[in-house]
């Protein structure tokens, strides 16, 4: 284990322990802290990660457990659907860490991290929200699909792998300024 990867390994830890206390926005800095893993892979010099996408599926299972403690606390359908997910998405990273095929992670798309994402905000910004069956179909088809956009882009179209987390901020930023 290098230096660089215990630094990135903590600094991931950290971010997922706020989501215990303030669910919602302790989600949101778990998430954000799982994609700054590669800002710090391309900035720090301190031994390299030998294998990244296998340390990053590990250490979303921190985040990911945290958000299942919290999820444990809900009732009836929320707490059902985020096991439920939840157990989906291990099958999913099971199977990846047996075959390292980075494809079956859109066989498995990390659903669960937007259910509890949308549940979180809604206990917080509509406390009386009450599920029916199509605003839970509805819910969980756009979830899906978003997610699936997302393990797409990562996973099957790898259309971040030939370039650095600093080339992709470098991009956005001379689009959102329209700099050449």
């Amino acid at each position: 284990m290098t230096l660089e990867v215990l630094v990135i390994g903590l600094v991931r830890v950290a971010g997922s322990l706020p989501v215990l206390r303030w669910p919602l926005a302790g989600g949101v800095l778990a998430v954000l802290v799982d994609l700054s893993d590669l800002l710090l892979r391309d900035t720090l010099d301190l031994g390299g990660v030998p294998d990244y996408q296998g340390l990053d599926k590990w250490l979303d299972q921190v985040y990911m457990g945290s958000f299942l403690l919290v999820a444990m606390r809900w009732i009836g359908l929320e707490r059902r659907v985020a096991v439920a997910l939840y157990l989906y998405r291990m099958v999913g990273f099971v199977l990846f860490e047996l075959t390292g095929d980075r494809g079956l992670l859109l066989l498995f798309p990390n659903v669960f991290e937007l259910w509890f994402l949308t549940v979180a905000a809604l206990h917080r910004f509509r406390p009386g929200f009450r599920w029916t069956a199509p605003r839970f179909a509805f819910a969980l088809v756009v979830l899906t699909g978003l997610k699936e956009l997302h393990e797409w882009a990562l996973h099957g179209g790898r259309i971040f792998d030939g370039i650095s987390s600093l080339e992709a901020l470098d991009i956005v930023w001379r689009w959102l300024t329209g700099a050449r």
